[in-house]
């Protein structure tokens, strides 16, 4: 299984400076993978990608596996899991998941198959007094412990 990546000077005057890697047409990768900047997938990837960034599928582009990003666009297929802040499908593009994520919008000629929940916010800004896994318990609700306790009676 052969792969090319290829990463793409960024435009003069980015404030970061990243650049863009690309999965070209009929090149398959697999693996996990941790990137700074924008991804561009054309071709097959199968495993794990994390960006901080956005991550754009071409309409020739497959991706299965965990996709955790800021920003996804989807014109190809993508199968898995997906985490962000926002989905986008567009005309063309499928997306066959469960999705995490805060907004989603999706091309009337686009495809959803799965499940879609919010994107939460994480339990650390929720309860930020509990200082140990002991104040954890206690602040549980009673309702699991109640039903239990009338079952028993």
């Amino acid at each position: 299984m052969g792969f090319l990546t290829k990463t793409v000077s960024a435009k003069s005057g980015t404030a970061n400076g990243s650049a863009i890697t690309i999965i070209a047409e009929g090149n398959k990768f697999s693996g996990d993978m941790s990137i700074v900047g924008k991804m561009h997938i054309d071709g097959a990837f199968e495993g794990n990608i994390s960006s901080m960034d956005n991550i754009s599928i071409g309409k020739n582009g497959h991706v299965h596996g965990v996709v955790k990003a800021n920003y996804i666009t989807v014109c190809g297929l993508l199968e898995g899991e997906v985490i962000c802040d926002e989905l986008q499908i567009d005309r063309g593009g499928k997306v066959v998941a469960t999705v995490v994520s805060k907004i989603m919008a999706i091309h009337p000629e686009g495809n959803f198959i799965g499940e879609r929940r919010m994107k939460e916010v994480s339990m650390i800004e929720h309860t930020p007094q509990v200082e140990s896994g002991i104040d954890a318990i206690d602040s549980l609700p009673n309702k699991v412990t109640l039903s239990t306790e009338e079952e028993s009676a």
